[in-house]
């Protein structure tokens, strides 16, 4: 009996052991893909099940000031902060963006990286910008003395906090 026993441990042990490196090796193989097409910044994140753009705006219409909703999409970059690169706008149509700021101040977009494709995961929420931060951060995208003095009104924005991005290569 307690060969038995001793045997049948042991086989679920194999079994066990034959389950993780398979995961183990899926693992590495997304990864692999990851790394091979994007650029990463910030937490390391898939690039699959990411919304269209237009299947995003439908999401924010569907959030009130206030609400959040833990997201992941895909677009390309309208404008990134000429500064540092501390945030980024993301078109979800021909009218509509979204700004996207990065989770604890942790990582930064690359300064040349208007127009390259992205896949961001976060957090999507509404939010009221005040004109003290919309004329900093029209100073921060380089805009005129001219464009800045006609910001006079809070606006209400789409908003995003990115934990990870990946930029197509």
């Amino acid at each position: 009996m307690k060969v038995f026993l001793t045997f049948f441990a042991v086989a679920i042990l194999f079994v066990t052991a034959c389950k993780t490196d398979k995961k183990t090796t899926e693992t590495n193989e997304n990864q692999t893909e990851i790394t091979a097409n994007f650029d990463t910044f910030g937490a390391i994140i898939s690039a699959n099940d990411a919304l269209s753009s237009k299947e995003m705006l439908t999401k924010f219409n569907s959030l009130q000031v206030g609400d959040t909703l833990n997201i992941k999409f895909s677009s390309s970059i309208k404008e990134v902060c000429s500064k540092k690169g501390c945030w980024m706008k993301l078109p979800l149509d021909q009218e509509t963006e979204t700004m996207v700021r990065f989770k604890d101040y942790g990582f930064f977009m690359p300064l040349d990286s208007k127009d390259r494709e992205v896949i961001v995961e976060g957090k999507a929420f509404v939010t009221e910008v005040s004109v003290e931060d919309l004329k900093h951060y029209a100073q921060d995208a380089g805009k005129s003395a001219e464009e800045i003095a006609k910001i006079t009104a809070p606006k209400k924005e789409f908003a995003f906090e990115a934990n990870g991005v990946l930029m197509k290569k």
